[in-house]
């Protein structure tokens, strides 16, 4: 699969809230999760556990360049992530882990992250799905979420969580 995406800081998720509600978004969903990130050569493998009975591994390919990225990524649901995690991080080791708790509204096919990821603080994240091949409709969803949410250029991410928590460190 792939997307479009966009991470800002957001001091104010409340107000993000009230942003998302008044595009008409409908919410999803709240839910903790915790990503693990294992060490790999090429692209990311993260296992992703939410709440206490879902988890899923997730690969992906993205480019660090740009706050605005093209992301390619598969998914697979999990049913052990216990054993899986023991597994993986033997085999590959753990590189770092995030825990975050997330919102999520979706508002034309794009997915609205409100989170409050620990040790780094609020974010705004933005999905936008290029499933049918049209990326110019993706971008313009990315750039009118963009406007909506008052993100700027330098409120913008070029790195992903686990990279800002290692820059951190």
């Amino acid at each position: 699969m792939r997307n479009l995406e966009l991470k800002a800081s957001c001091a104010d998720l409340e107000a993000g809230e009230q942003v998302a509600q008044r595009l008409g978004a409908t919410l999803a969903g709240e839910w903790r999760q915790a990503d693990t990130y294992l060490c790999v050569p090429y692209s990311r493998l993260k296992l992703r556990e939410v709440g206490d009975d879902t988890a899923e591994l997730i690969g992906y390919e993205r480019p660090e360049s740009d706050a605005t990225r093209w992301s390619q990524y598969e998914i697979a649901p999990v049913a052990d992530s216990r054993a899986l995690l023991s597994i993986l991080a033997k085999a590959l080791g753990v590189r770092v882990r995030v825990d975050k708790s997330r919102r999520v509204y979706l508002y034309r096919g794009a997915r609205i992250h409100l989170d409050r990821v620990a040790s780094l603080g609020s974010f705004v994240e933005f999905e936008v799905p290029c499933n049918d091949g049209d990326e110019s409709l993706t971008q313009a969803i990315i750039c009118e979420l963009r406007q909506a949410f008052g993100v700027h250029a330098d409120s913008a991410h070029k790195a992903s969580y686990a990279d800002l928590l290692e820059q951190r460190r």
